[in-house]
């Protein structure tokens, strides 16, 4: 298993030395080719409940319940500059410590949370039988009337939740509801939610290294009409991709997607299954914000190429 401090590491390091395709590119290349991909289209897909656009690229927020102040800085960053780079999703989770807390904090202090497609989470563990005072608490932490989409976490509590998130659904408190996961072992309860009831969004784990949901799952999404969230883009949980592209080059064909950097071949693969709506992969620094959001312009592969990406990634 491979460690968070290792996984930011290695990524950092790919980053820095350049690898991309062919060969690794001095510093002032690499710029310029950022700020090439920075001019291209920006990639949005519909919510398929209402037809909403939104840009595909966001952030997951699982490590920003933080406290120190150049922590809370380097997320304050991150925010501020997002909307700025065409990013919109934010995913948090009251099981996420202080994260709630935290962006509350920050986008009252930004003044931008109108920019933002703000989705939280209901807990993780303990008694959610309260019903409406569970839901009620991310409003107070998060200091928003409103929340775009509010999701059932890992399933707990999901039935004795469901009628108060049709509740707050119709007076316009959320706008969209969901369910998630990112274990495998959970699949079977997630198809059984989603034909159970009229859900908005799933999320569930997905990535070039971990394809399980593309079997079953991906599949009844998009017969259903339900929006996918990805999270874990860039492996399973507990697993990180780029410690094992240490020292590799992007292949040349990674132009043909506009793809500049391993995060962003990464997310351009997970954007070649239509079933995708948004991916959220964790950011906690405008390095890697930037870069994720150049994965969110330009071309999205094929079926052709989605296979040729499968086949190359088979060799390394």
């Amino acid at each position: 298993m491979t460690s968070r401090i290792d996984t930011r590491v290695s990524r950092r390091r790919l980053l820095q030395t350049g690898l991309v395709g062919g060969a690794g590119l001095a510093l002032a290349s690499r710029l310029a080719w950022a700020a090439e991909a920075a001019s291209l289209p920006l990639i949005t897909r519909s919510i398929p409940s209402t037809g909403e656009k939104i840009p595909v690229i966001g952030v997951g927020t699982n490590a920003y319940g933080v406290a120190a102040p150049e922590e809370v800085a380097a997320i304050k960053g991150v925010l501020q500059r997002m909307p700025d780079l065409g990013g919109k999703i934010i995913d948090t989770a009251r099981g996420y410590g202080t994260s709630e807390v935290v962006i509350g904090q920050l986008l009252a202090e930004l003044g931008n949370r109108d920019k933002f497609f703000l989705c939280t989470k209901t807990p993780l563990s303990g008694d959610v039988s309260g019903g409406a005072p569970v839901l009620e608490e991310s409003f107070k932490r998060l200091k928003v009337d409103r929340i775009d989409l509010l999701q059932v976490h890992n399933f707990l509590g999901l039935d004795e939740l469901m009628p108060h998130f049709l509740e707050y659904k119709q007076a316009k408190k959320i706008r969209y509801i969901g369910v998630t996961t990112s274990v495998d072992a959970q699949y079977p309860n997630m198809l059984a939610a989603m034909n159970k009831y009229k859900l908005d969004f799933i999320q569930v784990d997905y990535s070039i290294d971990n394809r399980g949901a593309a079997d079953q799952i991906l599949p009844l999404a998009q017969e259903k009409g339900i929006a996918v969230l990805n999270n874990v883009p860039f492996g399973g949980r507990g697993r990180s991709v780029f410690p094992r592209l240490a020292g590799k080059t992007l292949p040349d064909f990674a132009k043909e997607i506009d793809a500049t950097t391993w995060a962003q071949f990464m997310l351009k693969y997970n954007l070649s299954n239509p079933a995708i709506t948004g991916i959220i992969p964790g950011t906690t620094t405008v390095e890697y914000l930037v870069d994720n959001q150049l994965g969110a312009r330009g071309r999205v592969p094929d079926a052709a190429l989605r296979k040729r990406m499968e086949e190359f990634w088979s060799t390394i």
